[in-house]
């Protein structure tokens, strides 16, 4: 599964991740041309990777997935206008879809018009609060919206010394304005809601390291639990995801390695079971609201929420979970699994 990282300024590092191919549930054929397309892109062969998608798009031109991948062609084309076309309508077709925001902003924020970034990044928010990427990158446009004023400040006084200061922090924290080159980066997509395919798009590469003087300061013992809490959340999102696009390995990945299973039975038969549950039907969708998440160590916690469950052959169901989490090689993991009514 491809994620291709979009052009990035020195400060918006966070503004790099733009799509995931979501296939999986496609067609055959389609999903051939695409994933063959994503291939080429991922290669270096954008021409051959757009003539891919427009096959696709010739036959369904409202193919979520086949235009997602023609903005991120675009993208790489340097032909931001077509793009910005793309994923603009792209918002206006799925609107709840917090990714389409995001890509928007990570080209306003190479033209740097970061006010459109700013713009584009709150709405992405708006639709997903829980989305971290949105949330870094804003704080990114913030800093270089910062540093405009400052130097805008200096302008009209140059003598005043604190707003000199200030951009000169600024400026060493973002770096300057330039143009790194693509980065590809992984991870997996969301998944809204039953019906056409929608694309999803990702994550920000890792940053390369700030210099020393511009690492942000060592966090204080009272902001670690809520860090820890919102990561925890965030793997809760990223399992009801993986369970939406009926992405099996990906889901049973969020398993940890001593996992309880409801029944206790064995390991590899519960995993059988829940492989054959998530094949079987067409179309999923797993939505999780009213999160509560409680810890119980720097390790452990405990996350109870309402869970939805759709499916083609099955509908509307709302039940009570609560998944026992542990972090096991860097990752929130789940313990333990338990249903209410």
């Amino acid at each position: 599964m491809l994620i291709f990282g979009a052009p990035r300024l020195g400060l918006l590092r966070g503004l790099a991740g733009l799509a995931v191919l979501a296939l999986l549930a496609c067609p055959v054929a389609r999903a051939d041309d695409l994933q063959d397309a994503a291939k080429l892109l991922r290669s270096g062969q954008q021409q051959q990777a757009l003539e891919r998608v427009n096959k696709v798009l010739a036959s369904k031109p409202r193919d979520p997935q086949a235009r997602f991948l023609k903005g991120l062609i675009l993208t790489e084309q340097g032909n931001t206008r077509e793009a910005i076309d793309i994923f603009t309508k792209l918002t206006q077709d799925y609107p709840e879809l917090p990714e389409p925001y995001n890509n928007l902003a990570v080209i306003y924020a190479s033209q740097g018009q970061y006010e459109k970034a700013r713009v584009a990044l709150e709405q992405s928010i708006r639709t997903h609060p829980s989305y971290a990427t949105a949330y870094e990158n804003l704080g990114d446009v913030y800093a270089k919206l910062a540093s405009q004023a400052y130097d805008k400040a200096l302008q009209l006084d140059s003598s005043n010394a604190g707003a000199q200061n200030k951009l000169s922090l600024v400026r060493e924290l973002v770096g300057p304005a330039a143009k790194p080159p693509v980065v590809l980066a992984q991870k997996e997509p969301a998944a809204p809601k039953p019906g056409p395919e929608k694309p999803a798009v990702a994550e920000k590469p890792a940053a390369a390291e700030k210099p020393a003087a511009a690492r942000p300061a060592e966090k204080s013992a009272a902001e670690k639990p809520a860090d820890a809490s919102a990561e925890v959340l965030a793997a809760v999102n990223a399992w009801a995801q993986a369970w939406s696009k009926k992405n099996a390995d990906g889901y049973l990945a969020f398993y940890a390695k001593d996992f309880k299973t409801p029944g206790g039975e064995a390991r590899a038969d519960w995993e059988q079971q829940r492989r054959t549950r998530i094949a079987a039907p067409k179309s999923i969708s797993v939505a999780v609201a009213s999160p509560k998440v409680t810890m119980q160590g720097p390790g452990q916690a405990t996350v109870t929420f309402r869970q939805t469950y759709q499916s083609d052959v099955l509908k509307k169901s709302t039940s009570t979970k609560t998944l026992v989490m542990v972090k096991a090689d860097g990752r929130w993991q789940i313990q333990q699994e338990k249903s209410g009514s």
